[in-house]
């Protein structure tokens, strides 16, 4: 990897059961594995990868967690839901990992299981505060892209939803309006303001499609987290959505005067808002098919083609860097849809939910393997 890289990190969240069936054993796994910790249902369990630059270590950080809970859940005919929701028939009651977590009582009294989502977060190393939030403008005003990309999320309690990611439409976004963040004291001062009014109950409690992230939020932070992007059981996929998000922001801190929206676009920070939170929801429903709001000039935007010209704007960034083949993968979901497009298409030829989880997991197998 080119020393200009960032570093590269996932916090993975996942669903166990069987076949049909979503069943919880987070508290086990935790309890087992030290590099695993569970979500407040019980059916999510999470890891997360050490930050690296170079995308086979990542790739290899990514798949030896999962191979690892997976040869355990074999011994309990268990397996990997690769599914955004809650995919099959469920119980709706919340099904609590921690009773004794306090946090965990006041999410599950608050939002019940709306939360209860698996989701893949990536995170960017970037140590310079302005460049930081010069990043999180940036990608949340295109935050829906990336989404779109991810999309695997079309079903919920075994029945097709009107949405590609019923994740990311269900899930209780809070506080419920996030401004653009000037610098780092604005930022520092509207978390204060909001954990103090009750609208957060901790500095956790900060659910967006972006953040800034650190070892001691708000005041110490070195990366940017996006957190909009659906589970993508394609370690190959995701990466190549990570290298297209580090590809941008590289191309962003090139070129500051054209690529920050607080300096780039013809809208103030309060119609940006509305623009993204707008463009989130639409991709939420139709992902690549989507039409967009553009954040520079307000034209509208396909979703599929908004990421092909972007593509080509970061074509001679790639190449410098190394990257071009990293990014296969998201030409071949613009050609052939993302997952949910696919799963729509699969349950529309007459398959049960079952029936393409079923296939999809013996996927995840063979490549898991595959890459052994």
């Amino acid at each position: 990897m080119n020393n200009d890289n960032l570093y590269k990190g996932f916090e993975v969240e996942l669903f166990t059961g069987s076949h049909n069936n979503h069943v919880g054993v987070s508290d086990d796994i935790e309890k087992t594995f030290s590099d695993f910790v569970k979500e407040p249902d019980n059916r999510n369990v999470e890891y997360i990868t050490n930050p690296e630059k170079d995308y086979k270590v990542n790739f290899k950080n990514i798949l030896e967690p999962r191979k690892k809970l997976r040869q355990w859940l074999v011994k309990r005919e268990l397996t990997i839901i690769p599914s955004s929701t809650l995919c099959f028939k469920h119980d709706s009651k919340f099904q609590r990992s921690d009773k004794n977590n306090d946090y965990h009582q006041f999410i599950q009294d608050k939002y019940g299981i709306s939360i209860a989502t698996s989701s893949v977060h990536i995170n960017l190393g970037i140590d310079n505060l302005d460049k930081l939030f010069a990043a999180i403008r940036l990608v949340r005003c295109e935050a829906s892209l990336y989404l779109s990309l991810s999309a695997s999320s079309p079903f919920l309690n075994n029945k097709l939803t009107k949405n590609h990611s019923q994740r990311w439409i269900q899930f209780p976004k809070t506080p419920n309006k996030v401004p653009f963040f000037i610098t780092h004291e604005n930022y520092i001062k509207w978390i204060e303001e909001n954990i103090k009014k009750g609208n957060m109950q901790n500095i956790r409690h900060f659910w967006s499609s972006i953040r800034p992230n650190g070892p001691k939020r708000p005041h110490v932070l070195d990366r940017l987290e996006l957190r909009i992007c659906d589970y993508v059981s394609d370690i190959d996929l995701l990466l190549a959505i990570t290298a297209f998000l580090e590809l941008r922001v590289i191309h962003l801190f090139e070129n500051m005067e054209t690529l920050d929206p607080l300096i780039a676009s013809q809208f103030s920070m309060d119609q940006l808002i509305k623009i993204c939170d707008e463009n989130e929801i639409k991709a939420a429903q139709n992902s690549l098919d989507a039409e967009l709001v553009h954040w520079k000039d307000g034209k509208k935007i396909i979703c599929r083609e908004w990421i092909k010209n972007l593509l080509v704007d970061l074509s001679v960034t790639a190449e410098k860097l190394n990257m071009i083949h990293l990014l296969q993968p998201i030409y071949k979901v613009l050609q052939e849809g993302n997952q949910s497009m696919n799963w729509i298409k699969q349950y529309r030829k007459g398959l049960s939910i079952e029936d393409i989880m079923k296939y999809t997991i013996k996927k995840m197998i063979k490549t898991e393997e595959e890459s052994i």
